[in-house]
């Protein structure tokens, strides 16, 4: 009973990491270029019992009692890098991509530390010196890695699909699309960004960008609230099953255990 109690215990933390991950793909679904995680579960090494040194079963030989599952524990997290729809909105600094990439971002953390950082929200504008920066004021960089200056005095700008800046017809800059060969060396780092661990390998992107877009989030909140159902009575059956063997245990300590 002891066992069981346990691996119903391991069984509810389990449903509770995955109901920790739905919660905050629904609070991001509206967050713009998004992208939703999921968690694993993962099963511990099944184990051999064994009895050892028993005489009345033909000597000192060891025999299997059977397999002994401990129950189930928290795998890994992933996310999920499909494209989410497109939303118009006819500012010429919101810029979304089409296929896999991401903007690369100029991230200052407290200490004045600078880093590249990623990410698939465009929901970009310019600040007081002419910077393209991000909605918490980071900045955007081009293809050299360097921050991209705009004359917002200029109101003749355009962006093209390659990310090719235009002021009065002339190119004044490009957009840097980055890309990597394998998503598993990246992590989400927060604010909506990524960040490359050692390992990635960055690759040319065949991303486009389309000016006066943003791309929405592609968490379904119906599938979400599904899921979060079939988390919730997977829970409600462990802690059945926890009560049960809770009171099979008060049984056996309280009034089998007693003495006439």
């Amino acid at each position: 009973m002891l066992k069981g109690l346990y691996a119903t215990y391991t069984g509810m933390m389990n449903q509770q990491n995955r109901m920790d991950v739905l919660t905050n793909n629904l609070a991001n679904v509206n967050t713009n270029g998004y992208k939703k995680e999921g968690a694993t579960s993962q099963s511990f090494n099944a184990m051999y019992a064994h009895k050892i040194n028993d005489k009345s079963i033909n000597g000192r030989l060891t025999h299997y009692l059977g397999r002994n599952n401990p129950g189930v524990k928290i795998g890994e997290g992933y996310t999920d890098f499909s494209q989410g729809s497109m939303r118009a909105t006819d500012n010429p600094y919101d810029l979304a991509l089409t296929d896999r990439g991401f903007f690369a971002i100029e991230y200052t953390n407290k200490s004045g530390e600078t880093s590249t950082k990623y990410t698939r929200d465009g929901n970009f504008t310019l600040n007081q010196n002419g910077e393209l920066v991000t909605q918490d004021g980071d900045f955007v960089l081009n293809l050299g890695g360097q921050r991209i200056n705009i004359n917002p005095f200029i109101q003749d700008t355009v962006i093209d699909v390659n990310g090719n800046i235009f002021q009065n017809g002339l190119v004044i800059d490009r957009i840097q699309i980055a890309d990597f060969e394998d998503y598993n060396y990246l992590r989400q780092f927060g604010e909506n960004l990524f960040e490359a661990v050692e390992g990635a390998e960055e690759i040319e992107s065949p991303a486009r960008i389309y000016a006066g877009y943003l791309e929405m989030s592609n968490v379904s909140v119906v599938s979400e609230m599904v899921n979060m159902i079939t988390v919730q009575r997977a829970y409600d059956a462990n802690q059945k099953v926890m009560t049960t063997l809770d009171g099979s245990l008060d049984i056996a300590a309280n009034q089998l255990g007693r003495l006439g």
